[in-house]
């Protein structure tokens, strides 16, 4: 599984200001990604791009200020329906429809639609590798965008059973890092790697596409190992 240093603070303002300036064309990739793959799905991952006809689609990682000035991000958990991703929480974001110009437009696009979020007040700084998710034959090509402030969210009722704020700094508490049993589309329950924060789990394509984030930023992150400095984000 990932292994990441422990951040005591994660200021938005140094956040965003390296973020601006970091190369996007130097990316961890799938060897980051599949740190947080389930052990059953790993075979299928790496086929991507090989005959499998994937549905194109995009997500948005949505950084953004919160009270106090810490760097958070936006999750949803989808509804309960007869589908592979009944109740998971993931990312804004969905399929392209063949009115969206690319893939950057269509994860705008959906976090419109999901959490109501104008693409306007979205600065976008940078792309992350595609990743092929099995279960749904669909390529998710992933945004990481910022809100200068915090936004007022707005779920569709429909696509959004609930949205999950998550300050970033739990995402590098090592604890937060764990390996649980959960039960695959196919039926069989086993132990996944995943995020556990604030009493949720997020695994899966939503694990995986964070922890390739995870591991971008971090050399970012320098000036922030120091564990006294900051605000306490607790």
């Amino acid at each position: 599984m990932i292994r990441m240093t422990e951040f005591s603070s994660f200021p938005f303002s140094f956040v965003s200001e390296k973020l601006k300036k970091a190369d996007f064309s130097k990316l961890p990739g799938q060897k980051s990604q599949m740190t947080m793959a389930p052990a059953l799905r790993r075979d299928d991952i790496v086929r991507v791009g090989k005959g499998m006809n994937a549905v194109s689609s995009g997500v948005l990682i949505l950084l953004f200020p919160d009270g106090k000035g810490q760097t958070c991000t936006v999750f949803i958990q989808r509804p309960v329906y007869d589908g592979v991703h009944s109740g998971q929480i993931a990312l804004p974001g969905g399929r392209r429809e063949n009115q969206d110009p690319d893939l950057q437009y269509t994860a705008l696009r959906e976090a419109k639609e999901e959490v109501g979020i104008s693409p306007s007040a979205v600065e976008l700084v940078g792309k992350l590798s595609d990743l092929y998710i099995p279960p749904s034959n669909f390529i998710v090509s992933p945004y990481v965008g910022m809100c200068h402030s915090e936004p007022s969210f707005k779920p569709d009722p429909i696509e959004v059973e609930e949205i999950i704020r998550v300050r970033m700094v739990e995402f590098f508490r090592p604890e937060n890092i764990r390996e649980v049993p959960i039960r695959l589309s196919g039926g069989d329950c086993l132990p996944t790697p995943c995020f556990e924060v604030n009493g949720q789990i997020i695994w899966g394509a939503t694990a995986m596409i964070m922890a390739e984030f995870l591991a971008f930023i971090k050399p970012l992150l320098a000036g922030l190992t120091d564990p006294g400095q900051g605000t306490d984000p607790k």
